[in-house]
């Protein structure tokens, strides 16, 4: 098990993760980023792998994490073309796990969502087998804060379950993050318990809850004013070790279940970015990672917090 982070690919990001004894890195693979399958050239690759394999930098998973079951039919054709391409790219570095979202039309309800999702899906896995690659599903909701649309099904243990019988592909898994689970009073323990045989993929986030907030907004969060973050108002995605999540009880329970890749924090700490880069907001989530990569106090405290707890782990 190595520890590491989400990032886009640069020689400056590599440095600075060896140098801070990171030793794994899930790369963003999507269309802006350093290794667009479209546009990126093997001699580049060449060089890349080269680079992280001279600083025992491993690449745990290739992020993509767009909205496969939008109801925009060519916006939805162009997500399952550039996926697959993800999917050759993936061949391409010799990773085998992509780590990305299952999607959502955000005007129906999961259940009626779920038809569509098998469908897609099977196909997904289908090319995924062949290629001998595993999905992981993260479980990030992604909960619009004024409309309430959500562009992501698989939120829960409840839904994974449905998932995995509607789509009993062995490419198909989950790529966890306990953060999305506190704020949802979910308990992230017993999900790494009941589902330990399909994590795939580990993404290390903390989650703050602010009572005085919530006392007053509610769980829907902030109606009204500029939302700042990527939180509610009342929840912030935070480094590890600055929440709620028992860290040491959560990299046990996947050492008990057998979980044998890496975890790569999330950087999303909105109070420790806006020190570094102001107030910021992306529709995008490629600009999101690129926006707080560049925040390097939340990697260095995150990582003095996972650091000690990861078997096997050297530590800088």
């Amino acid at each position: 098990m190595r520890l590491g982070y989400y990032t886009d690919y640069s020689e400056e990001t590599a440095a600075f993760a060896s140098e801070t004894g990171f030793t794994s890195l899930e790369l963003s693979a999507w269309p802006d980023s350093a290794i667009n399958p479209d546009t990126v050239t093997q001699e580049r690759l060449d060089e890349i792998l080269a680079d992280l394999q001279r600083r025992d930098i491993e690449i745990s998973a290739l992020g993509y994490y767009p909205n496969y079951l939008v109801p925009d039919g060519e916006v939805r054709a162009e997500c399952r073309r550039y996926l697959l391409q993800v999917m050759d790219l993936a061949q391409r570095m010799n990773v085998s796990v992509i780590a990305t979202f299952a999607g959502r039309n955000p005007y129906l309800s999961v259940e009626e969502n779920l038809d569509d999702f098998q469908t897609v899906f099977t196909e997904f896995c289908a090319e995924a087998e062949e290629r001998g690659l595993r999905l992981a599903i993260e479980n990030c909701p992604m909960v619009e804060r004024k409309t309430m649309h959500s562009i992501n099904l698989a939120f829960s243990p409840e839904i994974w379950e449905r998932m995995f019988e509607l789509v009993p592909s062995p490419a198909l898994g989950i790529e966890i993050d306990p953060s999305h689970m506190v704020w949802q009073g979910i308990d992230y323990l017993q999900a790494i318990r009941d589902f330990g045989d399909r994590i795939y993929h580990v993404h290390a986030k903390d989650m703050e809850i602010l009572p005085h907030v919530l006392k007053r907004v509610g769980i829907y969060g902030r109606s009204f004013g500029t939302a700042y973050g990527l939180g509610h108002g009342w929840w912030r995605g935070r480094a590890p070790g600055f929440g709620a999540v028992d860290w040491p009880a959560f990299i046990s329970a996947l050492i008990e279940v057998g979980y044998e890749g890496n975890v790569d924090i999330e950087h999303e700490d909105d109070v420790l970015a806006f020190s570094e880069i102001g107030e910021f907001t992306a529709d995008e989530e490629s600009a999101i990672v690129m926006a707080y990569g560049r925040e390097h106090k939340g990697l260095l405290l995150g990582y003095q917090t996972l650091a000690p707890l990861i078997p096997g782990h050297k530590r800088k």
